[in-house]
């Protein structure tokens, strides 16, 4: 779900009528104000504490922004308790080793009530209360941007399969995001982040991943700026895993098709690819984005009227697999065994027999590498998992950070 926690009205009444005087704390660099300090419990002498709790946050502020952090702090004296609590409970912090100052940890949430509460002790062991209120912006969700990920947790999935972070609201602000998602590997690939777009960022290892290797994805981007006002929506983890090795290489000269599982030639098929010059099929490294059992191929799609001498419409094309968005598949091709081997006469999808297709669809998971050779018309970065097609230091400068 992508609904924020909303504070009632209550609540923002109960902040309207809370009055706590303020005092300045210098040195820090940050606004710090006091709310009022509750009568110290102390011993029967009733001497007042000297302890002086100050708070990055003042007492009754609203619209705070969630990327701010809490931090309160104690001057002649030492806390010895620090909460701040919201709707769905405490935010976390740390306490200093000298026990003066206390730091939030996690990131505030949109649209919700605080109530923090700090308690410290003066040298003479007099006890000194601080306690304020504050609120967060609520933000509407085209102001929060929310993560989503490819492959899904659990997978597993070919070599070539870059990592896949999508967001639902453009991100502006790539290096603030980026700085809180990290990928990790076992065993550990050098590899880069690359932003394909404002939705899309990419993370690719330097060469294809080692076979058997367990990533896993890391985005922390609760209440990060994302640019333009809007803010991670949700923190959210994936981990996948790399199956075998299987890499294809396809010669559009020769008509073949090399398939290889781990480095081993396991058979070599006849295939026919796009008609040259109309339907050239494209020249570079493609990886399986999705698998179809039976899926229609009408030529609407790549722009052809079906009705037209170059038009189709297949109501059911077996062993379909997606290689490009713009509409490249490798597919079972009855109707032209007869040139597999032999000739280009598709419209750019990689044809072959319904057996051979079979047994290929059957081999094969999303993330397969096919690499292919033999046009001038190449592969680019965007259409599909092209991720691939540039050199490595190339592929890196689209990072941000």
């Amino acid at each position: 779900m992508r609904s924020r926690r909303t504070w009632a009205a209550a609540s923002a009444a109960v902040l309207l009528m809370t009055g706590l005087t303020a005092c300045s704390h210098g040195g820090s660099g940050t606004e710090n104000v006091s709310g009022t300090p509750q009568a110290g419990r102390t011993s029967a002498t009733a001497e007042t504490s000297k302890a002086e709790i100050t708070a990055s946050v003042r007492d009754g502020a609203a619209n705070v922004k969630v990327n701010r952090s809490v931090r309160l702090d104690v001057n002649d004296g030492t806390f010895s308790q620090v909460t701040v609590t919201g709707g769905a409970g405490d935010l976390k912090g740390v306490l200093s080793a000298d026990k003066v100052s206390w730091q939030s940890t996690d990131r505030l949430q949109p649209g919700e009530a605080y109530r923090v509460r700090g308690v410290a002790v003066d040298a003479k062991g007099h006890e000194q209360v601080y306690e304020s209120r504050f609120s967060t912006q609520d933000l509407p969700l085209d102001k929060q941007t929310f993560p989503s990920f490819f492959p899904q947790s659990g997978a597993t999935v070919g070599v070539g399969l870059p990592v896949i972070v999508r967001f639902d609201v453009p991100v502006t602000d790539h290096a603030a995001i980026q700085r809180h998602v990290k990928v990790t590997s076992v065993p550990a690939q050098q590899g880069s982040f690359h932003w394909i777009s404002d939705t899309e960022l990419h993370w690719r290892p330097q060469a294809y991943w080692k076979p058997g290797t367990k990533v896993t994805v890391d985005a922390d981007v609760d209440s990060v700026p994302a640019g333009n006002g809007v803010f991670g929506q949700k923190s959210r983890t994936s981990t996948f895993t790399i199956g075998r090795s299987m890499v294809s290489k396809v010669d559009m000269n020769t008509h073949q098709m090399r398939v290889f599982r781990n480095g081993k030639l396991i058979r070599t098929i006849p295939i026919t690819t796009g008609q040259q010059p109309k339907f050239t099929t494209r020249s570079g490294t493609k990886v399986i984005i999705e698998k179809f059992r039976h899926k229609r191929m009408n030529s609407e799609t790549i722009g052809i009227d079906p009705r037209s001498a170059d038009g189709y419409d297949l109501d059911d094309v077996e062993y379909a697999m997606r290689l490009t968005y713009s509409g490249e598949f490798v597919h079972a091709a009855p109707w032209s065994v007869g040139s597999q081997g032999h000739a280009n006469v598709s419209h750019g999808c990689t044809g072959m027999s319904t057996s051979n297709a079979g047994w290929f669809y059957g081999q094969s998971i999303v993330g397969d590498v096919i690499e292919y050779t033999g046009t001038s018309k190449q592969m680019t970065l965007s259409n599909g998992f092209g991720d691939w097609n540039l050199p490595f230091a190339q592929y890196s400068e689209g990072s941000a950070a």
